[in-house]
């Protein structure tokens, strides 16, 4: 009796973020504990306080260098 199980492949997935931008993420929430991540046009605002809000100023800092991350969720 022949084996009825069919082989079947793994799919490969790309990452959705780019390496580039798992860095600058990295980097902005590091600079946020130590209290150097400033928020608002120029780093003129004030001093960023949640990670959160640091993810996302990393997230936009890949997006300006062209870094791989997914298009803004409007909500």
């Amino acid at each position: 009796m022949p084996n009825s199980k069919k082989k079947t492949t793994a799919r490969k997935t790309t990452a959705k973020y780019g390496e580039t931008s798992r860095k600058m993420v990295a980097s902005a929430v590091h600079r946020e504990k130590l209290g150097t991540l400033r928020s608002g046009k120029g780093g003129k605002g004030g001093i960023v306080q949640s990670r959160e809000q640091a993810i996302a100023i990393g997230l936009s800092e890949a997006r300006q260098k062209g870094a791989r991350v997914p298009k803004k969720e409007i909500s």
